[in-house]
């Protein structure tokens, strides 16, 4: 028997007169690796469809293991990731997409209650890494190169390690039980962390301390400004700031009536934050529409579900005490907010600014090397190294979407390059297969099954900092987990192996799959007609491996 390999042909091409039989066969069936869309868009390069299969079987520890093989934090992310693999699921295309966080949750909560630990797979190097930031992206790569055989320091400037995690996500997403125990299991690994700490000088501290290499990834904890006429400086906070206080126990004092300007999850959350922390009122302005915000439609529908009011189409042009001018805005053709000239005046005892934040890179400027966008944010290779030997950089200090999930991919990332830099074997990353897409399925069974929805704590009950979306029970857990199609990866449902009308289908056994006698196989094809994964496709014949 020999196997093939060729060019894939892509189902709408295939028609019976191309796929020849008997004497005349021109293509034959072979089993392909494809890439599912959910594991393509997840940021922290998540291999979701193999934990899933774990999970599906009830194999929970082993599941949870495959996922925090590229992610540490799956209690943290299935509470506070925005889930772009659910927005990609081809199941999408039946009912509803698999509810890939709430199992991820499942199986990081989970992993706490069971005590699982993370095991270190690499061979001591004798090598030590600096990590300045002891943010997501900066402990995500302290987990992936304590477990690759290094020792890893993080120097944190903040009280605690977390960084945003703590002081940008309110504890009624993020619980603080569930949060510090997932950090704390990284430390756990012998990581060290100097808190309190704020680094001035990196190539000093390279230097005094022996390290091999560094990974910058400080958090954007600097709000940006704006330039508001006549506004009285004492009322007026910022975002960043103000969720820092209330989580350190010093929060700013505020008046009954607080105006939130800005249409982030930032600015939701602050102002959420504000009715739990006494404000009668929480009114957040923004510029443009609400289609065109950029928080989460879910983060508004829940902040306008907790009595927040959303003035929309509105921008702040002067500030005389609790008096806000504000100009109405239309948008135009171009998707743009443009001026109307119609003003209005509103009331407000502070005003919170939540205009998205930026990262302090100026303790960098003097590197030699080292080079920055207009932005302020670190140019970086491929490799994620700067243009100073043995520093890198990630996270929020370069340019990309700002989200705990991207930050753990960074530092996931970061971590394989500097491994491969110590070891003085770079890494290579492999090629991704094709992804498929719904339209390469051929979902014969179709079955209807509805996401499980979790459930979420009553708006009446929603005045204090308890967490409001609550985690699936085991039983729909396992629910969601056998939702998902397996797209383009065989997950040995036999309907090859029982169609096949020559008996040219080779079974190896429980997770092995199967192989082709192709001294029995016609090219008929029906086999790959009747995989409704997309795990077989039909090939020229005559390219052998």
């Amino acid at each position: 028997m020999k196997k093939f390999e060729a060019p894939m042909t892509p189902a709408a091409d295939l028609t019976r007169n191309d796929q020849g039989t008997g004497p005349i066969r021109t293509r034959i069936p072979v089993y392909v690796d494809l890439l599912p869309p959910c594991n393509n868009a997840c940021p922290a390069g998540e291999d979701i469809q193999t934990w899933l299969a774990l999970a599906q079987d009830g194999e929970y520890e082993a599941a949870w293991r495959c996922l925090i093989a590229d992610n540490p934090m799956p209690a943290i992310h299935g509470r506070v990731c925005y889930h772009p693999c659910e927005d990609s699921c081809n199941r999408a295309f039946i009912d509803s997409p698999v509810s890939i966080h709430a199992v991820e949750r499942f199986l990081g909560d989970r992993a706490l209650e069971k005590g699982w630990k993370p095991e270190i797979t690499g061979e001591p190097s004798g090598k030590k890494i600096l990590i300045v930031g002891g943010g997501p992206s900066g402990l995500s790569a302290a987990y992936h190169l304590t477990r690759f055989g290094h020792k890893v320091e993080i120097h944190e400037a903040g009280p605690i390690a977390g960084g945003m995690l703590h002081f940008g996500i309110p504890a009624y997403r993020l619980p603080r039980d569930e949060l510090n125990a997932e950090i704390n299991r990284i430390t756990d690994m012998g990581v060290k962390v100097h808190l309190n700490h704020k680094v001035e000088d990196v190539i000093k501290e390279k230097e005094e301390g022996g390290f091999d290499a560094v990974f910058v990834a400080i958090g954007a904890h600097i709000s940006n400004k704006v330039n508001i006429p006549q506004r009285d400086a004492g009322k007026v906070l910022d975002a960043v700031s103000y969720l820092r206080g209330v989580e350190t126990g010093n929060a700013p004092k505020i008046g009954r009536r607080v105006a939130i300007y800005g249409g982030g999850n930032t600015a939701m959350d602050v102002a959420r934050t504000a009715k739990r922390m006494g404000a009668d009122e929480a009114l957040i302005i923004y510029r443009r529409d609400r289609e065109n915000m950029p928080a989460h439609d879910f983060e508004a529908t829940e902040a306008l579900e907790e009595g927040i009011k959303i003035n929309w189409l509105r921008t702040i042009k002067e500030i005389d005490a609790t008096e806000f001018k504000v100009e109405v805005m239309e948008i135009g053709d171009d998707g743009k907010p443009h001026s109307t000239g119609k003003f209005e005046t509103l009331e407000a005892d502070n005003l919170i600014l939540a205009l998205g934040q930026k990262t302090e890179t100026a303790f960098l400027q003097g590197i030699e090397g080292m080079e920055f966008y207009d932005d302020g944010t670190v140019v970086v290779g491929p490799n994620m190294m700067t243009g100073c030997e043995g520093i890198f950089a990630g996270g929020d200090m370069v340019p990309s979407e700002r989200t705990v999930t991207i930050a753990v991919g960074h530092g996931k990332k970061a971590a394989r390059f500097i491994d491969g830099y110590l070891r003085e074997k770079p890494y290579i990353a492999g090629d991704k297969h094709p992804i498929v897409g719904y339209e390469r399925l051929r979902m014969w069974y179709r079955t209807h099954a509805a996401q499980k929805s979790q459930e979420q704590l009553p708006i009446v009950e929603r005045t204090s900092f308890d967490e409001i979306t609550q985690g699936l029970p085991p039983s729909d857990a396992l629910f969601e987990a056998s939702r998902c199609l397996s797209c383009g990866n065989c997950f040995e449902c036999d309907g090859c192996y029982g169609s096949c009308p020559e008996d040219a289908i080779i079974k190896l056994g429980p997770g092995k799959k199967y192989e082709y006698n192709y001294d029995k196989c016609t090219g008929c094809a029906v086999c790959y007609e009747q995989c409704p994964c997309h795990a077989i496709e039909m090939v020229t014949e005559g390219v052998s491996e």
